[in-house]
């Protein structure tokens, strides 16, 4: 579209991994195809045998299921497209459906984020306050903090999105990245972008920074508890549940963090790229197996599953 003497962008082009030689390429598209199979098939089965074994009918798989369903969501809005950019040999994508890839994706990260919050307040008043767990964690609240989740979500992608999407952009439509991640695009704007930086700064603050200090809280009050405990057989179980937690939060908040704390100056293709791979595709990959496959419940459910299939 013309606009006086400028020309306005209407699709980019994602560079993605077409730097790589060739060989390199296909490799790399058979490498993110096992990912993603493994993604979907792993978090599928876990939300399969939550819904299935009433065993499993508990707070805290309850947020495991939502879990594994919000990662099936966020691996469909970025790995399609850079499998079909290893396909091709240049990856557009149009304005309008770049702002839809970037609202879905700031969107399932936002959930993630409250929604790990959530299981660890789930894991503080389990092993706290164990006599009241199913008091406090009721059918209702867990329901509820999951609407809160998927609600926040929405609505605050929604405006960091739209006011990203209304700089005007002119000049380069060339995105340095494998899918319409903020930090590429925000360098394209045809304008002063001090504003969307304080915006963004904000936006991570809430969204990372802030679960991550819920998060950090109800794990110091769980090691006191921890520590207080005089059977050792119950401090192995305690710390067992919390460790795929916390190994889980450790990698999505520090490459998260560093991805969106760090000035704009100090962004590159090859580093924005690697950070991006741990918070899109390792990360739901990594959750079935992290909560799933190290869980003595999860293994007998699953054992179940394939005895009555087979009988």
């Amino acid at each position: 579209m013309v606009k006086g003497n400028q020309t306005e962008v209407w699709e980019f082009i994602l560079i993605g991994f077409s730097d790589l030689p060739l060989h390199q390429q296909t490799i790399l598209f058979v490498i993110l195809v096992t990912i993603y199979l493994m993604t979907v098939m792993g978090n599928s089965l876990t939300i399969v045998l939550v819904t299935v074994d009433r065993h499993l009918h508990t707070p805290m798989y309850f947020f495991l299921r939502g879990l594994s369903f919000l990662d099936i969501c966020y691996i469909n809005v970025t790995v399609p497209d850079v499998l079909k950019g290893l396909l091709s040999t240049q990856n557009t994508i149009l304005f309008v459906g770049c702002a839809v890839q970037m609202y879905f994706f700031i969107c399932f990260a936002t959930i993630d984020c409250f929604l790990l919050a959530v299981m660890a307040y789930d894991r503080y008043v389990a092993i706290c306050y164990p006599l009241r767990y199913p008091a406090i964690m009721s059918k209702r609240l867990c329901t509820q903090l999951v609407v809160y989740c998927w609600g926040s979500g929405f609505l605050l992608s929604m405006g960091q999105t739209t006011f990203i999407f209304s700089l005007p952009y002119h000049s380069s439509n060339v995105i340095a990245h494998f899918f319409c991640d903020i930090p590429p695009v925000i360098t394209l704007a045809s304008t002063d972008t001090f504003f969307n930086q304080i915006a963004i700064f904000i936006y991570t603050i809430l969204v990372i920074l802030g679960p991550f200090l819920l998060i950090l809280t109800s794990y110091v009050r769980i090691l006191r508890t921890i520590l207080k405990m005089h059977s050792a057989s119950g401090m192995k179980k305690a710390f067992s549940t919390c460790t795929s937690h916390l190994f889980s939060v450790s990698l999505l908040y520090a490459s998260g963090t560093v991805m969106y704390l760090r000035p704009t100056s100090s962004h590159t293709q090859n580093t924005d790229r690697l950070l991006a791979m741990f918070y899109v595709l390792l990360m739901p990959m990594f959750n079935p197996i992290i909560y799933s496959l190290r869980n003595k419940e999860m293994k007998e459910a699953f054992q179940k599953l394939i005895i009555t299939r087979l009988l």
